[in-house]
């Protein structure tokens, strides 16, 4: 698999194929392929050279293009090209067409207006971003979500990420010996979530960093008797917090954390809801 490629084509900014490209790239985590996306191909002509180029390469291409004049051309240069060639989303509109016995408008997303959840998106990561590292104490009461967890543990990737979904999300790192400030219990406790790491993975994971930034591997930041003592305090103020639920990071990706913990919180916003109606 060493050197394989996979390119990505599409007439927006290719933000759906990639997604769904990587996420089925998670099942081959050691394939060493590489992904090249080429954004707002909306003619043959552009569509033409990065045909060509992947037929030299050998590479897969994956494609979402709403033109039918498009796409059709584009399965027919990959057969006369012998390109491996998958159409994402062309199968699937045809689908849904029929079913909804409507014709589809054919216009790239990113030709479209903007609309209320695009810009509640945008909302949601300026908040994300001004909650990072527990800049913004104040900001846990308007979060949809709070991380808290040891420094490496995913927390600043996973908000992004979940900000991306359109959750305003803070996140608060736990230091050894600093309990977390007083807006913590001022936000919503079943929206606080813990993230945790095995000790080995997370001691790797800083020294990684450490050689990133060209510092002394003997730091205590890194050392295992010194990082086992910041997550045995973490876990201490975990127990204390009985609601907020310990999500596990190790050897898991952060768009299958994420998935957790979207999944948690559903499952406590539904008993929640049951437990309002049987009062009622």
């Amino acid at each position: 698999m060493e050197g394989k490629r996979l390119d990505i084509l599409s007439d927006s900014t290719g933000e759906t194929a990639e997604k769904v490209v990587r996420a089925a790239m998670l099942q081959f985590p050691h394939s060493g392929a590489l992904i090249r996306l080429h954004t707002r191909i909306r003619t043959k002509e552009a569509a033409r050279p990065i045909l060509e180029r992947a037929a030299k390469d050998g590479a897969l291409v994956v494609f979402t293009v709403v033109s039918p004049e498009l796409r059709e051309y584009i399965h027919a240069a990959s057969y006369e090209l012998k390109i491996e060639a998958l159409d994402l989303i062309g199968s699937l509109i045809g689908k849904i067409g029929t079913f909804l016995d409507r014709h589809p408008i054919n216009t790239p997303s990113g030709m479209l207006p903007l609309s209320d959840e695009y810009f509640r998106r945008i909302e949601a990561v300026e908040f994300t971003v001004k909650s990072d590292d527990g800049k913004e104490p104040r900001n846990f009461r308007k979060a949809d979500l709070v991380l808290v967890g040891v420094s490496r543990t995913s927390k600043t990737p996973l908000s992004t990420l979940l900000a991306q979904r359109g959750l305003k999300v803070a996140n608060l790192p736990i230091v050894m010996g600093i309990q977390p400030p007083p807006e913590l219990e001022e936000a919503q406790q079943e929206r606080v979530v813990c993230l945790t790491i095995e000790l080995n993975q997370l001691v790797e994971i800083r020294k990684a960093r450490l050689k990133q930034l060209g510092m002394p591997m003997d730091t205590g930041y890194g050392l295992v008797d010194q990082v086992r003592l910041e997550l045995d305090y973490a876990h201490n103020i975990f127990r204390a917090h009985p609601n907020w639920p310990v999500i596990d990071v190790t050897g898991r990706a952060i768009e299958e954390t994420a998935v957790i913990i979207l999944e948690s919180l559903k499952e406590r916003d539904e008993a929640a809801k049951h437990a309002r109606a049987a009062l009622v």
